[in-house]
């Protein structure tokens, strides 16, 4: 299984898609003119206003979803896993990702706005909503949507729940071992994974709701606590930091696992951190009440800052300044061995170790603490993003049995994933990942070629908030977008003011 698992990564995360990711935060970093640089005082403005309605979530609720998504595991383990096998340079290829995939970011989500529809009271959308209404092309949204439950109902919530297993484990011990059909499991795993399936049914049963509140108290909170005990780490080591500083950046391009392997563990787990390009985000931003598509893109944007350019920083740098970390070479060598060789690179331990190094015997079950909670989030974020794909999927197919069989599937991968070994966790999760960031990023660059709505929107909204107006609105019809139907309901709801209706037609006249 595990060398199946391994050969289908090969192909899906072969260089093509490092480079289709890559590229494509680089190419809508230069059409947005760099969006994530020249409006980063709006996003931060934005973050902080907005109210939720009947049918949608505030913008920081959305956020909080969004970064439940993309707080997870990936931030502890998959960063250890980054310095394991592609060294510390990884780490800087980690926030090359980030940055361009801000831009990225910013164009899904806007399209997930752009494209959202009502269903059930609520606000739903995604790309395959939008592959669907911008690109014309029903089969291809589809297939993204079949993949995205696979990928967020079966294969990545094994991943967070094996995170969260591993930790726990790790901090307060195995407890001795059950025999079952699964193989001999510990009983802190058999415990972990019992009481992570009943709190996420609770939750999952109780709707989106449930969720942005729960995710917006825990996923603040836990990221503040994380980053102080990074700082509290960094600070008494701060005479290493620019050292560290020089290994990530000189290792990036001479490093000793190779430029390739930095490059390719850094882009992997970039993409798995902060999901840009990788189609999760835009179901959150979907979901939020905003008077303009713009304004929500803007917010995903500023959550891939968020998470790796600080969550993932924090660990990097806990890990690199304690020494906490091996480099794995070809075969079962090390091209840096500071730990014991058993210890997993696909596992929180490195990080359980850095901190524990300081703290002593805090550490571990802080970060198993913590980790818990992030991952647990992430679960709850995958489910809410393959209830938007089932919900699609159910427009054509009335099969009201397919929301309760999701709830059953994923609690079950969830239980799975806490026992079962990590590498062949991760593994699983990388395909997961890989199919929706190719799907998803070949989607948004035919789009854009198509008709470019996220390009048309942020123009608009721009020319809105130059001209001052006094209420920020949008009209697709007037930027030329169709199939935007829940925005013309809502315009021809709701009278358009004299400022925003000249800044429209101007933008209009200017397309002429």
């Amino acid at each position: 299984m595990q060398e199946l698992v391994n050969t289908i990564n090969g192909v899906i995360w072969s260089n093509a898609l490092i480079y289709l990711c890559l590229g494509a935060g680089l190419f809508f970093s230069v059409l947005t003119r760099f969006v994530q640089i020249r409006h980063f005082k709006e996003m931060v403005r934005l973050l902080l206003s907005g109210k939720s309605s009947e049918q949608g979530i505030s913008s920081f609720q959305a956020l909080s979803v969004s970064l439940s998504g993309r707080v997870g595991t990936g931030n502890i383990a998959g960063v250890a896993a980054a310095i394991g096998f592609g060294g510390p340079g990884a780490v800087f290829w980690m926030w090359i990702v980030a940055f361009f995939g801000a831009a990225t970011a910013y164009i899904e989500s806007t399209n997930a706005q752009i494209f959202k529809e009502e269903s059930d009271g609520q606000y739903r959308g995604g790309p395959a909503y939008y592959i669907e209404k911008a690109m014309g092309q029903k089969w291809y949204a589809w297939i993204f949507a079949i993949a995205t439950i696979l990928a967020c109902g079966v294969l990545l919530p094994m991943v967070q729940s094996n995170g969260i297993g591993s930790a726990i484990e790790s901090a307060f011990g195995g407890g001795g071992t059950i025999s079952t059909f699964l193989g001999d499991i510990s009983y802190a795993k058999v415990f972990t994974a019992t009481a992570i399936v009943m709190l996420l049914g609770f939750i999952i049963f109780g709707g989106v709701k449930r969720i942005a509140h729960f995710t917006q108290v825990v996923v603040p909170f836990m990221a503040l606590a994380y980053i102080i005990i990074a700082l509290v780490i960094i600070f008494l080591h701060i005479d290493q930091l620019p050292g560290i500083v020089m290994l990530i950046v000189g290792d990036a391009f001479t490093p000793m696992a190779g430029v390739g392997a930095a490059i390719g563990w850094g882009v992997k787990r970039g993409v798995y951190s902060n999901e840009a390009g990788q189609g999760t985000g835009p179901h959150a931003a979907a979901a939020a009440e905003v008077d303009h598509p713009a304004q929500q893109g803007l917010v995903q944007a500023f959550s891939v800052y968020i998470d790796t350019l600080f969550v993932c920083s924090a660990t990097a740098f806990m890990i690199l300044i304690t020494g906490a970390y091996n480099v794995h070479g070809a075969g079962d060598a090390f091209i840096v061995q500071n730990l014991a060789a058993d210890i997993a690179a696909n596992s929180p331990v490195y990080t359980q170790m850095a901190v524990d190094s300081i703290f002593t015997g805090v550490g571990k079950p802080f970060i198993a603490i913590a980790l818990f909670f992030f991952a647990f989030t992430t679960i709850l974020a995958y489910y809410f993003i393959a209830e938007n794909n089932v919900y699609y999927i159910r427009r054509t197919l009335k099969v009201p049995a397919l929301n309760f069989l999701l709830k059953v599937i994923i609690m079950t991968a969830t239980f799975y994933g806490t026992v079962k070994a990590a590498d062949i966790a991760w593994g699983m999760g990388d395909i997961g990942v890989g199919m929706m960031a190719w799907l998803n990023i070949i989607g948004i660059i035919i789009i854009f070629f198509m008709s470019k709505p996220a390009i048309k929107a942020l123009k608009d909204y721009e020319r809105q908030r130059k001209a001052g107006v006094d209420k920020i609105t949008f009209d697709p019809e007037k930027l030329g977008i169709k199939n935007a139907d829940l925005w013309m309901k809502k315009k021809n709801s709701a009278p358009v003011s004299d400022s925003a209706s000249t800044v429209s037609s101007d933008l209009v006249e200017e397309k002429a």
